[in-house]
């Protein structure tokens, strides 16, 4: 077989063995994401968390630099020379693809933390109704435990660097709870590509080939906490965006510090109001009225900013992002962001919040 075969079939191989492979999260769940993975990321973040700045970023507009290069140095030869050139393009690719699944992604196929954790997936309204209200008076209790003032909108005092450090403290105690959301090894860092994840309408991400959580540290400063632990578990293991909103969320309100667990409450409210308002538009409005203005007006802020940027290219990212994750085990798309409720409300159902 000649060379330039290999890599276009071992892409190929790839793709048939992930298919088989999504048959047994067990093994997934205790040979990579407990074994392997646990073993690389680690490694990854010891050697690469001291830089203060993101090496991913860099290395994303390097390759960025050189394909475009590419492009136009062989922009003559895609006619007469296709096949070559399309070789070219599938044996890069599938490098790409195995060092993505290798380095991270085979997490998409692990054991779902509701079977992890025992919580179940279905919930009533009235379930949703009752976790919305218990929700609207802790975050109102939060809200007015930092300003004082009810009708006041919560600004964070603190640097970004300094959130960043207190990220960790969440999560220690997180661990003392769960041992499987133990993390080690900080590598928390903002992006250098903040202005295009603005504008394409993301909070950050993380780099699977460096195991960097980069942060969009444009966003409003209330919320980064919560922004923050949510790509921190990603970096643990967990890929599914629904399951890191539920981690990100018991980290912050794990937190010592009122404004990590506020950014925290705030964004899980937000997520309920949404789900009832699409449900049960007479029942928020009669919820609205209970929220602290406060927290409203830290809502108005965000709309404000994600408004500033809301272009083509955002509603552009947002439908291949949504592609991205229905191709890699979350069918939701999108909107599984918003299954992290199904969550908190089985979870937290007779329990307390924090």
């Amino acid at each position: 077989m000649k060379r330039k075969y290999i890599l276009p079939l071992f892409l190929l191989i790839q793709i048939v063995f992930l298919k088989v492979l999504a048959f047994f999260p067990e093994v997934i769940e205790r040979f990579y994401s407990n074994g392997l993975y646990s073993f690389t990321s680690e490694i990854e973040r010891a050697v690469l968390g001291w830089i203060p700045f993101s090496v991913g970023d860099i290395f994303y507009g390097i390759l960025i630099v050189y394909l475009l290069i590419s492009i136009w140095k062989t922009r003559k030869t895609w006619r007469n020379q296709w096949k070559n050139n399309l070789l070219k393009v599938l044996s890069g690719f599938s490098i790409f693809y195995f060092l993505f699944h290798f380095l991270w992604a085979l997490n998409y196929y692990r054991v779902p933390l509701f079977e992890k954790m025992n919580i179940k997936r279905e919930y009533s309204n009235e379930d949703l109704y009752a976790f919305t209200e218990k929700l609207v008076a802790k975050t109102n209790e939060v809200q007015f435990a930092i300003t004082h003032n009810k009708n006041k909108k919560v600004s964070n005092p603190y640097t970004q660097g300094s959130i960043f450090s207190m990220t960790q403290n969440g999560y220690d105690n997180l661990a003392r709870q769960y041992r499987f959301f133990r993390y080690e090894s900080p590598c928390r860092k903002k992006s250098l590509f903040s202005l295009p994840l603005t504008y394409m309408g993301f909070g950050g991400y993380l780099n699977p080939f460096t195991n960097e959580s980069q942060v969009n540290y444009k966003l409003p400063m209330y919320g980064l906490p919560n922004v923050i632990c949510h790509e921190m578990a990603h970096q643990i293991g967990y890929a599914s965006e629904s399951e890191c909103n539920f981690i990100g969320f018991m980290a912050c309100i794990k937190n010592e510090d009122l404004y990590f667990q506020y950014s925290a409450y705030s964004n899980a409210l937000r997520y309920c109001l949404e789900n009832i308002v699409m449900k049960n538009e007479k029942k928020f409005n009669e919820l609205k009225p209970t929220i602290n203005p406060g927290i409203i007006k830290n809502y108005k802020e965000s709309e404000r900013f994600w408004k500033r940027y809301d272009t083509f290219v955002d509603k552009g990212s947002h439908a291949f992002y949504d592609q991205f994750l229905k191709a890699n085990q979350q069918k939701d798309g999108l909107e599984s962001y918003s299954k992290f409720v199904d969550l908190l409300i089985n979870y937290y159902k007779g329990k307390e919040l924090r």
